[in-house]
């Protein structure tokens, strides 16, 4: 454990999680957004579904630690809305399946402590025409389609409406873009740098407007160790120092 402790923010998901640190990826994003603020723990598991996922909650998020985590981002059905297998094999869970295990995970995250927040992250759109070209020949029956995600989405939505939990439309605000198509994906579904972009936009949106004590927004948390010092930068005056803890002009995008 390294200190001072700070709190955590767990993402927690499939590869669009594991793979949020590559490609100006959405969980890099949030870990300088968050610098000197909250830690970004990364629980992504590439090819993951909701059925592996429930099966590890107790050892991913064990209800008996004593640091439990401030936030958990959720992001798991890309991978169950997939069309069956002829063998049964891989990764598809049926849809009313899919809704219980994640009421099971949200249940769970929910039960961790009474400061524990939680986001889930729908289905993305796909690009059918970029996964059709881009799939591997060592893959069999590859079922991945626009209208699947939009099924799992809604599903995903509607169990969060019903549970209190906040959610982000991820199906919507993607299609929001004329050439999202284009921009978003680095394969037809993976995360690009301007579809991560989305992704942190829609969560800073939830933890702006969330009425949650105490506040996760960034601009409303402490900055560590932003006490003035004789050792910052000297100003013009030559008499003073400037405090550079709470800089952000080196980021290309001003992060409301």
């Amino acid at each position: 454990m390294v200190g001072p402790e700070r709190p955590q923010i767990v993402l927690f998901g499939s590869s669009i999680v594991q793979l949020s640190f590559s490609n100006d990826g959405w969980g890099a994003t949030l870990a300088d957004i968050y610098a000197r603020k909250a830690d970004i723990v990364l629980r992504g598991y590439y090819g993951w579904n909701s059925r592996r996922a429930i099966k590890v909650l107790d050892q991913v998020f064990p209800k008996d630690s004593c640091n439990q985590p401030s936030l958990v981002i959720v992001y798991f059905g890309g991978n169950d809305s997939m069309g069956p297998h002829s063998s049964g094999l891989g990764p598809h869970v049926p849809l009313p399946e899919y809704v219980e295990n994640m009421r099971k995970i949200a249940t769970h995250l929910q039960g961790l402590s009474d400061t524990t927040r939680i986001i889930f992250l729908s289905c993305p759109p796909v690009d059918e025409v970029r996964l059709r070209e881009n799939t591997s020949s060592i893959f069999s029956e590859l079922v991945r389609t626009n209208e699947l995600c939009r099924i799992y989405s809604e599903a995903c939505i509607e169990l969060c409406n019903e549970m209190g939990v906040k959610v982000i439309d991820l199906w919507t605000a993607f299609q929001k873009r004329d050439d999202w198509m284009t921009a978003c994906f680095t394969d037809g579904v993976h995360l690009s740098g301007e579809g991560s972009k989305i992704v942190v936009e829609e969560i800073l949106k939830v933890l702006k407007d969330a009425e949650w004590k105490p506040s996760l927004h960034w601009k409303s948390m402490p900055t560590e160790f932003s006490e003035d010092s004789p050792y910052d930068l000297v100003y013009t005056d030559g008499k003073t120092t400037l405090n550079p803890s709470d800089w952000t002009f080196h980021r290309e995008i001003q992060w409301d």
